[in-house]
This record gives C-alpha cells, sequence and structure tokens, in this order.
C-alpha cells in the first residue's frame, strides 16, 4: 500500500496477533468519521529503531503498543502523561509537532468500563487478582482517579507482587494490602470485597474451563470485571452471574481503551457504537 501525503497512519507495534481486531477496529471508526487516516499491523523487533523511522515520517500520527514493547517503548517517547509513567508502561503513542507522547489507555479503559457498568469505586474493599502489566496499570488508575477503602492485590508471582506494592505505597496514598493468590486467601477476603478485578490469564482461550475464583466464594453484592476477553463470557463471570453479581466483560475494557486512543489520535469524540458492532461481530 502506498501512504499518500494526505493520508495520516496509525498502527499497532509489538506482535499484531495480539491486537489482530485493532485494525478492523480503528479502521471502521476513521471511515465512520470521515477521518483520512488507515491503521496498520507491524512485528517489531527493535522498538527503538522502529519508533525513530516512524518519528521521521510526516504523515504518522501514532501507534498501540503491545506486549512484549509496552514498557521498552517508553525511553523512546519525548514526553509521557503522568500516570503512564507512574505505571511504567505505555500502549499508546500520540505524534504531534514532531514529538511522540505516551498514554496508558489500558488504564482509562478499565475505569471507564467499570464506571459504565455501574460500578462505585470510592469507599469500596476492592480485590485484584494477579499483578502484571494489567494491573499494574489498573491499580494505579484507581489510585489517580477513586478514593477507595481498600485494594488487596493477589499475586502468583512474589516478586512482582512486591514491586507493584511498594511502588504504589511508594508513588500514591492508595491504601494497600498483597497476598498470594490461593483459595485460603480468597476465603479470608471475598467475604468484605464490592469488587473483584481479574487480571490473569486464567479462563482465557484455550483454558476457558478454568477460573481464579471458587463459585462458592461468589456473593451478592459484588462486582466482578474480568479483563479477559476471548471468550466474551468467561467461566468467572457466567458463575458470577449465576451468584447474583454485577459483571463486566473484558470486552468493555478493550472497547474503551481502544475509544481513548481513537479520540488522542483524532482530537474527536470516537463512534463507540460503531466500535462496539466490530468487536460484537467478532465475538458473535
Amino acid at each position: 500500500m502506498e501512504i499518500g501525503t494526505r493520508t495520516q497512519f496509525c498502527g499497532v507495534i509489538g506482535n499484531p496477533v495480539d491486537h489482530s481486531l485493532s485494525p478492523a477496529l480503528h479502521n471502521a471508526a476513521f471511515r465512520a468519521v470521515g477521518v483520512d487516516c488507515v491503521y496498520l499491523a507491524w512485528k517489531v523487533e527493535r522498538i527503538g529503531d522502529a519508533l525513530r523511522g516512524l518519528k521521521a515520517l510526516g504523515n504518522f500520527r501514532g501507534a498501540s503498543v503491545t506486549i512484549p514493547h509496552k514498557v521498552a517503548a517508553v525511553p523512546f517517547v519525548d514526553e509521557i502523561e503522568p500516570t503512564a509513567r507512574r505505571i511504567g508502561a505505555i500502549n499508546t503513542i500520540v505524534a504531534e509537532g514532531g514529538r511522540l507522547r505516551g498514554y496508558n489507555t489500558d488504564a482509562s479503559g478499565a475505569l471507564r468500563a467499570l464506571r459504565e457498568g455501574g460500578v462505585v469505586l470510592t469507599g469500596q474493599r476492592i480485590v485484584m487478582l494477579g499483578s502484571g502489566g494489567a494491573a499494574r496499570a489498573i491499580a494505579f488508575a484507581i489510585a489517580a482517579e477513586s478514593e477507595v477503602e481498600k485494594l488487596v492485590i493477589l499475586g502468583v508471582d512474589q516478586q512482582e507482587l512486591t514491586t507493584l506494592v511498594h511502588d504504589l505505597r511508594s508513588q500514591t496514598s492508595l491504601p494497600v494490602e498483597n497476598e498470594g493468590l490461593n483459595e485460603d486467601t480468597l476465603r479470608q477476603v471475598l467475604p468484605e470485597a464490592h469488587v473483584i478485578i481479574h487480571c490473569t490469564p486464567v479462563g482465557m482461550v484455550p483454558r476457558v474451563d478454568e477460573t481464579c475464583v471458587p463459585a462458592s466464594l461468589l456473593h451478592e453484592g459484588l462486582a466482578v470485571m474480568d479483563i479477559v476477553y476471548n471468550p466474551r463470557t468467561t467461566r468467572l463471570l457466567r458463575e458470577a452471574q449465576q451468584a447474583g453479581c454485577r459483571t463486566i466483560s473484558g470486552l468493555e475494557m478493550f472497547l474503551h481503551q481502544a475509544v481513548a486512543q481513537f479520540e488522542l489520535w483524532t482530537n474527536r469524540s470516537a463512534p463507540v457504537d460503531v466500535m462496539r458492532a466490530v468487536l460484537e461481530s467478532h465475538f458473535s
């Protein structure tokens, strides 16, 4: 494809397989609002070289950054938004005036999904399962935008968990506790929890019959968000619905992080209905 001087372009940098939906999603949105832009997928090995090359192109507008480059890309942008800096990872780049600015819309996308799902975080006790990159982004977003009563993080990787909790305590005023992720700790913390945010790959295709949370520990009054979006309804969400919990699909976070990216690149309101239709068509 030859990209003309008028056409701007964005794209996903990293492993395009991880975000195979993104080109269809964003290109449909560009068409819907009449933006002369095309979104492409690039498999990139050397992130620094890739960003220097893209920065030199006058019609490069921005990019999604995916695994394994979300942390590695940080030194190669000129500016970084404050929450993304605290997280230490970016998933979005905006090019403007010859400079690259990094953002993390995983964080804002998760909060928007929770809000639109009717979940109030202020004053609530939240249990987060997992301590990896997505959990880190969401935890810092919660710290920046919500006055929660307490965040309990249950993790598997002890070093990763310890680092996340240390960073939250040193950089924010968020009340945070941590334990290992196992059934005993779940039995201790879930009876008093208001919100569960599941941030591990358990339950994702092909492990669709697995869950971190025994169904017997789910109860009415609990809100459950699973960031896994394939399948759309995980075993955790299915059992949470059966227990009378409010549930939020990972597809909502995926949608809203993409909506935030679109609005950063275009300075226009995203056609959310069009983008949702692309996702629902894919998973129908």
